[in-house]
């Protein structure tokens, strides 16, 4: 039997080992990523902390972390929602130092994020990105620079959106509620199933609440998180503020 017939038999079997429904995401959710601030033994200890934040607030976490943690985070908790930072679009076979998009799945990983300003993508890559992670049932989140680049995303039936103009990143300085809702009344005229986060830089709890109520459905962080003096309380806080804006969106619902 020939080599590339061989590697085509066992991608087939292995997709009836990892192919699962997609993971059906509760909202109003909170976003942690890693990037590089952190890694090794420090990244499974702050998802396990994260995780008994998101039991003890009963909200939904996903915590985007590096390539090689990303295992073994799978392995110390059970209800973070776990997502590998980029994918390439190959398939089993060649491709050296490729991100494999079946390995990612095999690891545990729910999602993937494509597209963030320090990983930047063409439009092209996007939708193949989207479509591979589509392919394996794993949710598709990408970040757009401006509103024009969220349009167009939003084109390609992606999951989740999360505008953030690169200049806000890693700043301290948060997008103002102008540019929020109207990305986010942008997004749901072209489709209104994608869920739409604001990250950009959020340093604090009540930026968090300010956003959800603002009609986000989720919010995030990464530098405002790890470079906090405490990035636990920090987190604590950001996600605390995420069931406050839950909690005062039934009751206005309610009261509706």
């Amino acid at each position: 039997m020939e080599l590339a017939q061989e590697v085509n038999i066992l991608y087939i079997a292995s997709r009836k080992d990892v192919l699962h429904i997609k993971h059906k995401l509760r909202t109003p959710f909170f976003e942690v990523g890693v990037k590089n601030y952190i890694y090794g033994d420090a990244v499974i200890e702050m998802g396990k902390h994260l995780e008994e934040i998101s039991i003890k607030y009963d909200i939904d976490v996903i915590y985007i972390v590096p390539h090689l943690e990303l295992r073994e985070v799978v392995r110390a908790t059970d209800k973070l929602i776990i997502f590998a930072p980029y994918m390439d679009t190959l398939r089993p076979g060649r491709g050296m130092g490729k991100i494999l998009p079946e390995g990612i799945k095999a690891a545990g990983a729910k999602g993937v994020l494509m597209n963030h300003c320090e990983y930047p993508m063409s439009l092209p890559q996007v939708r193949e990105t989207i479509d591979r992670a589509n392919e394996l049932d794993l949710i598709t989140f990408a970040c757009s620079d401006t509103l024009a680049e969220a349009r167009a995303i939003a084109q390609l039936g992606v999951d989740i959106i999360n505008p953030e103009p690169s200049e806000l990143i890693g700043s301290g300085n948060a997008s103002d509620l102008g540019f929020v809702m109207d990305t986010i009344r942008e997004i749901k005229g072209i489709d209104p199933s994608i869920l739409v986060e604001q990250a950009a830089g959020i340093t604090t709890g009540k930026q968090v609440y300010d956003f959800i109520m603002a009609g986000s459905e989720g919010a995030g962080a990464g530098s405002g998180i790890f470079m906090n003096k405490d990035p636990f309380a920090i987190a604590d806080e950001m996600i605390y503020h995420v069931k406050l804006a839950k909690d005062k969106l039934k009751e206005c619902a309610g009261t509706a």
